[in-house]
């Protein structure tokens, strides 16, 4: 499976209250999170993103609290895959639980624009920047994440394991 689109670009720390922030967190609903995502730290992210966008962070993305509101606000804006330089591993596991595709890879983060097109190939890892012609390699994920992912999530990957 492969994704592109334009990059919204973060830097280091970017913690689970700047993604939504916790005023919004009397709902779970994924289409009112979505209003909010990123609000205190990018006024305009909400008109400006379109669906298959990709944003790219720093170190420690989605550090901070627990919340699962986070990843589930990130992937109802349109976003269809972080690529950070590490997450919080908190984050990294609701982001899977979730069905939110992201990647790891340093090298992506210092050498990618904001406003760059990129491609990533979930299979192999591969990032490219259509933009500048330049490719990253990401580790992939095992079959099974792949799986939970496409599933929408932890939940449909149960449910649809549970029906075969």
């Amino acid at each position: 499976m492969k994704v592109s689109g334009k990059v919204f670009k973060y830097g280091d720390n970017i913690d689970t209250d700047v993604i939504i922030p916790a005023r919004y967190l009397t709902s779970a609903d994924p289409e009112i999170l979505k209003e909010h995502c990123m609000e205190d730290i990018d006024k305009s992210f909400k008109e400006r993103v379109r669906p298959g966008d990709i944003m790219v962070a720093g170190k420690n993305f989605g550090c901070g609290s627990s919340r699962e509101h986070a990843p589930v606000a990130i992937k109802a804006s349109g976003i269809a895959l972080v690529i950070a330089s590490d997450f919080a591993r908190i984050f990294y596991r609701n982001a899977i639980n979730m069905g939110l595709p992201i990647l790891e890879c340093a090298e992506a983060y210092e050498k990618i624009n904001e406003g760059d097109e990129i491609e990533a190939d979930f299979d192999t890892g591969v990032i490219t920047d259509k933009t500048t012609g330049e490719t990253f390699n990401a580790k992939a994920f095992p079959e099974f994440i792949k799986n939970i992912m496409a599933s929408g999530g932890l939940v449909g990957y149960t449910g649809s394991e549970l029906r075969d």
